[in-house]
């Protein structure tokens, strides 16, 4: 028996996606094991081709990730929740910048963004000697297997202003959005940079010309029960690790910023099952190695630096609702406050309870969803 089927996709309505048409001939068909992997390969196809054209006609959003990554596995997890969205055309990591000041945190981000398809995206580095120690999960960019490393990764990182300063004065106006997870240093050396080859502006000019949000995991809004139970106020560990940077960034910074305090990520907690059971698409996945170094299943991690991606690339989609605006400022002892103004540039996330299981199935789905790399 030959069968000749001919289907005509039309994977997004617009007139400017062209008709994809896919031709499947089943020929000699003698068991119904054949037809069924035939249909499982097109079910395949299918899917990524929908995954990739269902975003074609939307802008994407440039986005900086600035990051410690490595004394944290949420920063890794965000990175793939990153990754995730560029796939679907929806972002476009234009780089990622480092606030750990050790050697293997540039080696392991670019082994995770070689893992995801983009090796070539610039990384730059600080020199604060904040976190100098490797960190738990970095190290795995040192492991080999049958004499090759396991997560590749050729990494020629740069100086951290540099690489923000390329990235904006490349982009057109008001069209970044950074999500900052770390500490503040780079972010506060860049407003302070002076013009150079790069730019005649200097970095506060260029931020404010540049960049439409900063969406930023520090501070806390909410008093934090301590060991104890008691309701105390927070020093929150992006804030006070680095404390005269990011006093300087909330008193400095030009543009708008969405404030992702410690309650909010405390109250999305990413479950283990998860980290067990999605990321088996791959032998070697560096999420689920660096979930499993830092601090095993079952324990259940708390989100803070995926709910600062979430909201600098789908800020409309309702997974927070925000506080009036307003001014935020941190004392001396690293205790963030609020005023509210109807003039103030600053907001900060709040969740409610539909929010939080909405919120957390999407967490989950795009940082454990496969490479779909779409250069």
């Amino acid at each position: 028996m030959v069968l000749n089927t001919q289907i005509e996709l039309t994977p997004h309505s617009s007139p400017n996606v062209e008709i994809t048409t896919f031709m499947l001939t089943l020929t000699s068909m003698k068991s119904c094991k054949t037809i069924f992997k035939c249909l499982l390969l097109f079910t395949l196809w299918f899917n990524h081709s929908y995954l990739a054209a269902q975003s074609k006609n939307k802008d994407k959003q440039l986005i900086i990730f600035d990051t410690d990554i490595g004394n944290d596995v949420d920063d890794v997890l965000a990175l793939g929740m990153i990754h995730a969205l560029q796939a679907r055309e929806e972002c476009q990591l234009l780089a990622v910048t480092i606030t750990k000041d050790h050697p293997k945190a540039a080696a392991f981000t670019d082994a995770v963004n070689t893992f995801y398809g983009y090796g070539e995206i610039p990384i730059g580095v600080c020199n604060s000697g904040v976190t100098p120690e490797a960190g738990k999960f970095n190290i795995l960019v040192d492991q080999v297997e049958a004499g090759q490393p396991l997560y590749p990764h050729e990494v020629k990182p740069r100086d951290a202003v540099t690489v923000l300063r390329e990235a904006l004065a490349n982009a057109e106006d008001h069209s970044v959005a950074i999500a900052q997870v770390g500490f503040s240093t780079n972010l506060a050396n860049l407003i302070k940079s002076p013009p150079d080859q790069i730019s005649d502006l200097n970095g506060r000019e260029l931020v404010e010309k540049k960049v439409s949000l900063l969406s930023i995991m520090a501070g806390a809004f909410q008093k934090i029960p301590d060991a104890d139970g008691n309701l105390r106020d927070h020093r929150e560990y992006n804030v006070v690790k680095d404390l005269k940077p990011a006093i300087f960034l909330a008193d400095n910074w030009p543009t708008s910023i969405a404030w992702s305090g410690f309650e909010i990520g405390l109250a999305l907690r990413y479950p283990h099952q998860s980290i067990e059971q999605d990321f088996d698409y791959n032998q070697h996945h560096p999420l689920k190695d660096a979930y499993y170094a830092y601090n095993p299943p079952p324990h259940d991690r708390p989100t803070w630096d995926l709910t600062s991606v979430l909201y600098a690339i789908r800020p409309e989609r309702n997974y927070f609702d925000l506080s009036p605006s307003g001014k935020v400022s941190i004392d001396q002892n690293g205790v963030s406050h609020f005023d509210a103004h109807p003039e103030g540039k600053h907001r900060y996330l709040k969740l409610n309870d539909i929010q939080k299981v909405r919120t957390i199935e999407t967490i989950v789905g795009l940082a454990s969803q496969p490479p779909l790399a779409t250069h």
